[in-house]
Formats: C-alpha cells, sequence, structure tokens
C-alpha cells in the first residue's frame, strides 16, 4: 500500500479510499450471503441424491458378486463388449458470476435386455440384474454430478469471498484506519506549531 503523505490532501484521499473499502467489503458481505443461502437450498436435494447413489450402490455390489459367480469374470467381460457411447448436451450458465454447466439432454441408462444387444438366453438373471442395477446407479450420478459440481464450485467461490472480506476488514481497513490517524495527528501537531509561530511572529511585530 502506497505510504500516505502527511498532507491534507493525501489525507482526503485516504478517506475516499477507505469508504471504497468499506463499500467493497459490504458487497462482498452480500455475495457471501447470498452464497450461503444458495448452499442451503442445495444441501437438502444433494443429501438426498447422496443418499439414494449410497443405495442404489449397495444394491448393485452385491449384484455385480453374483453375477460374476454365476458367469465368470470372462464371461461378464464377454457380455459387456462393445463399450457403449454416451453423449451428454451441457450448456454453459453462471450463478452468482461463476460459470457452471447444466445438463440439457441425457441418454436413459437403464435398458432391456433387447436393447443390449444381447440375443435372448446368452447371459443369466444374475448379470442382467447386476446390469440394471449398474445402469440405475450411473443414472443417478448423471442427475446428481451438475448439483454437485455446483455446489463445489459455490464452496469454492464463498471460501474466496470469506477471504476477502477478511482481507478488506482485518488488515487493508484498519492499516489505513491508523496509518490516517498517524498523518491526522502529525497534521495537528503542525497546525500548533504553525499557529504558535504565528503568535510569536505577531508579538515580534507588535514590539517592533
Amino acid at each position: 500500500m502506497r505510504q500516505v503523505a502527511p498532507t491534507r490532501s493525501d489525507l482526503q484521499r485516504a478517506r475516499r479510499q477507505l469508504d471504497r473499502i468499506e463499500r467493497g467489503a459490504a458487497l462482498l458481505r452480500r455475495k457471501r450471503e447470498a452464497l450461503v443461502v444458495e448452499l442451503f437450498h442445495l444441501a437438502r436435494p444433494a443429501a438426498d441424491a447422496r443418499q439414494q447413489i449410497d443405495a442404489a450402490a449397495e444394491r448393485a455390489w452385491p449384484a455385480l458378486l453374483e453375477a460374476m459367480a454365476a458367469n465368470g469374470l470372462a464371461g461378464l467381460r464377454a457380455a459387456a463388449w462393445p463399450a457403449r457411447d454416451l453423449a451428454v448436451s451441457l450448456r454453459g450458465t453462471q450463478v452468482w458470476g461463476i460459470p457452471v454447466a447444466d445438463v440439457l439432454e441425457r441418454p436413459k441408462m437403464v435398458r432391456t435386455a433387447a436393447a443390449r444387444g444381447l440375443p435372448p438366453g446368452s447371459v443369466g438373471a444374475a448379470a442382467t440384474a447386476a446390469a440394471e442395477r449398474f445402469e440405475r446407479l450411473a443414472d443417478l450420478l448423471l442427475e446428481a454430478a451438475p448439483r454437485e459440481a455446483l455446489i463445489r464450485r459455490l464452496g469454492g467461490a464463498l471460501r474466496q469471498t470469506s477471504r476477502q472480506v477478511n482481507t478488506l476488514e482485518r488488515r487493508v481497513g484498519p492499516a489505513l484506519s491508523r496509518r490516517m490517524g498517524v498523518v491526522r495527528r502529525t497534521l495537528e501537531e503542525r497546525e500548533r506549531e504553525d499557529q504558535f509561530r504565528l503568535k510569536q511572529l505577531l508579538r515580534q511585530w507588535r514590539r517592533g
């Protein structure tokens, strides 16, 4: 920060700078409050989605183990080939000035055995059940991904905004206020000295 020279013009500039700092801190506080409100609105849906994902994963993994026991790892890999390409349509948007991606269109994950391209009877019931449960899990993950990304970005913005507020309120503003106090006292002392010298000159002039 530039040192404030002990002149009244620089003191006035410092006052204007302090006023800008206070206005900036107020704007950042309002932004921080808005981010907190937005995160609270997202918290419950995100928690519900995570519970659904956890429950789906708890159902999917045992089904996969049963399918491996029934078909063997090589059999499951053969049934899973070729890999499925997924196309997800995204749209860039902003929330409180933070760039995020919103899912416009995503594929339906859960399919029938025919839609998977498998001949009837080529895989058993265990493999079919495992495929369905993992497809449901993938569907939940795709649905939750934009919200989770938004929460992470908002959380990062909240931390950054809080740091900026703390810097302005606890470091920049107080340091400038202390410096202004030093300059103000210096100016007052200089004014008293000038008045004293002026009185001395007046007394000398009257005596002369």
